[in-house]
């Protein structure tokens, strides 16, 4: 083989080496934010989780009938893999007392702040576990164990993760 026809074979390798590359990256890059713009709600009468869309404010609809007992579920995979469905546990649920959705609905329709403060809407956000009977406030004592509880339930190989719809 001539050496200007091999010097053109390397061009041509190069060129499309860098042109998979590229690509590889573009396609990799334009993949998303990362953030879902579902979330993970569960219907109290039938205590089954359904994807709803993430900015709607719990209470909500659930999904038999038109009662609001749908609720924000928080998700965890107990072996550090999300795609596992198998290993997916209800580590808590959340929703609002009533006057802090009628707030948070006012200011989202009014496209400003709540007025609330930060430290009152704690106090009325309420928690509790998939089995639990009764609703406690996030900012409360009980409130803090609830939701940091799910961090103990993976293996010592592979923590546990929040999933995502």
């Amino acid at each position: 083989m001539p050496e200007s026809r091999l010097i053109a074979f390397k061009w041509v390798g190069v060129v499309v080496l860098f042109s998979m590359a590229g690509w590889r990256i573009w396609t990799w890059m334009g993949s998303g934010t990362g953030v879902s713009e579902k979330a993970f709600f569960y219907d109290l009468s039938e205590k089954r989780l359904f994807v709803a869309d993430r900015g709607l404010i719990p209470p909500i609809t659930g999904v038999n009938d038109a009662v609001s007992d749908g609720v924000r579920a928080v998700v965890v995979s107990t072996n550090g893999h999300p795609e596992v469905r198998s290993t997916w546990v209800v580590a808590y649920l959340e929703t609002n007392a009533p006057e802090l959705k009628e707030q948070l609905e006012a200011a989202k329709a009014a496209g400003r702040p709540p007025e609330i403060g930060r430290a009152a809407a704690q106090g009325l956000r309420l928690v509790r576990r998939p089995g639990d009977a009764a609703w406690v406030s996030l900012g409360s004592p009980e409130g803090e164990q609830i939701v940091s509880e799910w961090l103990q339930i993976g293996t010592d190989s592979s923590p546990p993760v929040i999933c995502t719809p």
